[in-house]
C-alpha cells in the first residue's frame, strides 16, 4: 500500500509537495475504511480523491507517480543510453535547470520501504532505498553523483551481486531498475509493487477490454457454465456478478455476458426487451457502453488483484452513481479484502455529499490543488481546513470555503488572494504546501 509520496519540480509542481495515505483520527465504532496494515503504525486509507479547478495540477500529481513507475520498470532496459533523463520540470524562473525529486513510501509484503531519487536532464544525481523489515530502519543502498563519479553506500542487510549491478547501471538509469533485471531478489517486493501499480488513462485503455484485461478473471469466470464447485470457482462467480451488477446499474440495457463462440477473445452482451432479447457484440454496443466497460473492467481487475490504481477523471463518461459504486467497492473491507488502493482526480462533488446523507469520502481522503500567482501547483488536504464533523462538504467546496475551484470575478477573487499567493488560506497543516 502507498503510505506517502513526495515530489518537487515536476510539470506544474515547483516546490516540494507531500501527499499521504495515512489516516487521521479513526473511530472504529463509526468507520471501518482505514486499514490496519502490517508494517505501518498508522492505519492507511484505501482511497484518495483530488479536487481542483481545471489546469490546477491534479493530473500532474498522478503523472509524477506514473513517472516513478516508468523509471523503475524501464530506465535500465528501455531508456536511450544517450538520451539523458526524460523528465518534465517546472518551466519558469530557472527551475528547468534545477533537479527534480521523487520519493515514495510503500508497504509491500508487510515491509515498509522508502524509495526515492533526484534527477536532472542528464542523469540520476541521488538514489536511495530504505526498509523497515522488523520495525527498525535499515539502509539498503544509497547512490550519489559526487565529483564526476558515483559513490555507493550499502547497509549490512543488503545482499546480492552489487558490484556487477553498479557496473551496468548507466548514469540515466536507476540502480533499482538494473538490480531487478539482474536478479537481486531482495528488491523484488518493491519492484513488484511498481509492476502492479496500474494507471488508467482513457485514451490508452480503449482496447483493453477487447484484447487484454478481459482475458484474465473474466475469461476464467465465463469458462464455467455449471455451478461453482470449489473456492476458486466461487470467487470467479462473485467477481462476474459484481461486474454484471455494475453494468446493470448503468441502465444500458445489458443483462448478461458470455464468450463469443465465433470470435476467440471476444464477448457477447445480452439485451432484453419486453418482447425479445438479443446478444450484441462488443463493437455493436454504443460508445457510451463501450466506455463504461473500458473503465470499469480494469478498475475491478485492480480491486481484486491488490496494489494501487491511479485514475485521471474517474467520472469521465460515468454516471455519478457508478463512480459512487466504484468508490464504495474500494472503501468496503468486504469487497476489498486485499487492501487495494485507488487514487483519482475528479470534479464529481456528489462523492463529497455521499448517499443518504453519509459522505462517501473522509476528510483526509480529499486533497485540493490550486495554482499560486506564478502558476505553481499547491497541494493540501481538505482536513487542513478543519471542517466540522456535520459540515456539508459538497456545499462548502462549491461555495469556495476550502479552495480548489475556479475563481470568477463574481467571487471577488482579488479580495480572496492572500499573501501566500493562494486563492484561500487554509489553517496550519503538517503537509508541505
Amino acid at each position: 500500500m502507498l503510505v506517502e509520496f513526495r515530489v518537487e519540480n515536476h510539470r506544474s509542481i515547483r516546490e516540494e509537495q507531500v501527499f499521504s495515505m495515512e489516516a487521521g483520527r479513526v473511530d472504529r465504532a463509526e468507520d471501518d475504511r482505514p486499514r490496519d496494515v502490517t508494517g505501518s503504525a498508522t492505519p492507511l486509507l484505501p482511497l484518495a480523491a483530488f479536487y481542483g479547478a481545471n489546469a490546477s495540477g491534479k493530473s500532474n500529481i498522478l503523472d509524477a507517480i506514473h513517472f516513478v513507475r516508468l523509471a523503475v520498470l524501464h530506465s535500465h532496459r528501455n531508456w536511450d543510453p544517450a538520451g539523458g533523463v526524460p523528465r518534465n520540470p517546472f518551466a519558469w524562473d530557472g527551475w528547468p535547470e534545477q533537479p527534480s525529486l521523487f520519493e515514495l513510501t510503500v508497504i509491500s509484503n508487510g515491509i515498509r520501504s522508502q524509495f526515492g531519487f533526484v534527477i536532472d536532464d542528464a542523469q540520476i544525481l541521488e538514489e536511495w532505498l530504505y526498509a523497515w523489515p522488523k520495525g527498525r530502519k535499515q539502509i539498503w543502498y544509497e547512490r550519489e553523483w559526487d565529483d564526476g563519479q558515483y559513490r555507493y553506500h550499502y547497509g549490512d542487510h543488503f545482499k546480492g551481486e552489487r558490484k556487477i549491478v553498479e557496473e551496468v547501471t548507466r548514469p540515466n538509469a536507476l540502480f533499482l531498475s538494473a538490480a531487478a533485471q539482474h536478479g537481486i531478489q531482495q528488491i523484488t517486493p518493491i519492484y513488484e509493487w511498481f509492476w502492479d501499480l496500474r494507471t488508467i488513462n482513457l485514451q490508452r485503455q480503449r482496447h483493453a477490454f477487447h484484447h487484454h484485461t478481459a482475458d484474465t478473471w473474466l475469461s476464467a469466470a465465463l469458462a464455467r457454465t455449471d455451478a461453482a464447485s470449489n473456492d476458486q470457482d466461487e470467487e470467479h462467480a462473485k467477481r462476474l456478478q459484481t461486474f454484471l451488477d455494475l453494468i446493470r446499474a448503468a441502465d444500458v440495457g445489458i443483462t448478461d455476458i458470455k464468450k463469443d463462440p465465433v470470435t476467440p477473445g471476444s464477448y457477447l452482451f445480452r439485451h432484453r426487451h419486453p418482447a425479445s432479447e438479443r446478444w450484441l457484440t462488443f463493437d455493436e454496443e454504443s460508445d457510451g457502453t463501450k466506455n463504461l466497460i473500458w473503465r470499469s473492467q480494469p478498475l475491478l481487475d485492480a480491486l481484486w488483484s491488490g496494489g494501487l490504481v491511479i485514475v485521471d477523471e474517474l467520472e469521465r463518461s460515468l454516471h455519478p452513481l457508478l463512480a459512487q459504486r466504484i468508490v464504495d467497492l474500494f472503501q468496503s473491507q468486504e469487497s476489498n479484502p486485499n487492501n487495494s488502493q485507488i487514487i483519482f482526480t475528479t470534479h464529481d462533488t456528489n462523492l463529497l455529499a455521499g448517499m443518504a446523507g453519509a459522505p462517501s469520502l473522509r476528510r483526509d481522503q480529499v486533497w485540493l490543488t490550486e495554482k499560486s500567482r506564478d502558476d505553481a501547483t499547491c497541494l493540501l488536504p481538505l482536513s487542513s481546513y478543519k471542517p466540522r464533523k456535520a459540515e456539508n462538504l459538497e456545499r462548502g467546496y462549491l461555495m469556495g470555503r476550502y479552495g480548489g475551484i475556479p475563481i470568477t470575478t463574481s467571487m471577488r477573487g482579488a479580495a480572496l488572494l492572500g499573501k501566500s499567493g493562494l486563492t484561500r488560506e487554509p489553517e496550519e497543516s503538517g503537509y508541505a504546501q
